[in-house]
């Protein structure tokens, strides 16, 4: 029995006109990265390996007469580390990824990332990379914001009174009470539901925010700061509230994020969720020497509502994965 489909579902959910400005933005993008010298690469979507982290969920393909199962990617990142370990320049892709359970006014399953890696840059020096393109894209929404720059500390200590660093379980869980969350939950798992409950929707009101020094138990694949081990070289970017951009100084030693993706295994196993296999390929790129580099995610898609005060995601996609 075929689905009952709406008259007008064929058509896109965003306007021709949203489209055109879409492409003018990716066209401002690639203009960006060639006056930079960045090379535009292009990685596979279709991936041995799913992303072990506990958060992101690959999406599993099953490939007629294959041997053994695919994954979308979740991020072109793995390959991408792989290219500069390689030997590869300063790179930069444009690219669709998919990531299960992503649904709402600021997600889609399938969305657009621009993701980029720089050669011996700081994370301040990315920082201010990311801030130069997004002002570009943002047009005059963004042209006069002010700049925040804010520990992940400092942010929850103004927004919530408490140190993360150093706060008692009990002291967390009293703040994430009022959310209905439960108090016997893991510690970063109460933090991330704080960050995008209650710290995160009201950093960059006017501005744009970037948010760094996450916790060391929160750094995926950033490399510790030198300086204080409890925190990691990462950052975010908010603008309006919104989550724009995730950036890390990256780990480059290949046992210490052999560890870490062994940890999200076990966190996996005891959530009951799926614990894929490691990316070897990653981890063999990493052992080989990958350069010192800093690298982000933006999300293009995000990018485009607030530089054209969209409301909802599928008012900039053509068509959303339920029309897809």
């Amino acid at each position: 029995m075929k689905p009952t489909r709406d008259a007008d579902d064929w058509r896109p959910t965003a306007t021709l006109d949203m489209l055109e400005r879409r492409a003018t933005m990716l066209a401002r993008v690639r203009a960006f990265f060639a006056r930079q010298g960045v090379l535009e690469v292009d990685t596979p979507v279709l991936v041995n390996a799913a992303v072990t982290d506990v958060h992101i969920h690959s999406a599993r393909v099953e490939l007629e007469h294959a041997s053994q199962p695919y994954f979308l990617h979740t991020s072109p990142e793995y390959a991408m580390k792989r290219l500069l370990a390689a030997g590869s320049r300063d790179i930069f892709q444009i690219c669709r990824v998919v990531r299960g359970f992503e649904h709402g006014p600021l997600h889609n399953p399938e969305f657009t990332l621009i993701e980029w890696y720089r050669r011996g840059f700081s994370l301040d020096r990315l920082m201010s990379e990311v801030e130069a393109l997004v002002r570009a894209l943002l047009g005059p929404r963004g042209a006069h914001r002010p700049l925040e720059r804010i520990t992940y500390r400092d942010a929850f200590e103004r927004e919530l009174g408490l140190n993360p660093l150093t706060a008692e379980l009990e002291e967390i869980a009293r703040a994430a009470r009022p959310l209905g969350y439960p108090s016997a939950a893991p510690r970063d798992e109460q933090l991330e539901l704080l960050m995008a409950a209650l710290v995160g929707p009201k950093l960059g009101r006017g501005s744009l925010a970037f948010v760094h020094r996450y916790p060391a138990s929160q750094a995926a694949l950033a490399r510790l700061d030198p300086e204080d081990a409890r925190v990691a070289l990462r950052f975010e970017l908010y603008c309006e509230g919104v989550e724009l951009a995730n950036g890390f100084e990256e780990l480059t030693a290949a046992i210490e994020q052999r560890a870490r993706f062994e940890g999200d295994r076990e966190e996996r196993r005891a959530r009951g969720l799926p614990a894929p296999e490691m990316d070897e390929r990653l981890l063999a790129a990493l052992e080989s020497g990958l350069p010192p580099c800093a690298g982000v995610a933006l999300g293009f898609d995000r990018l485009v509502m607030l530089a054209t005060g969209a409301r909802h995601i599928d008012d900039v996609l053509a068509f959303p994965t339920p029309r897809a």
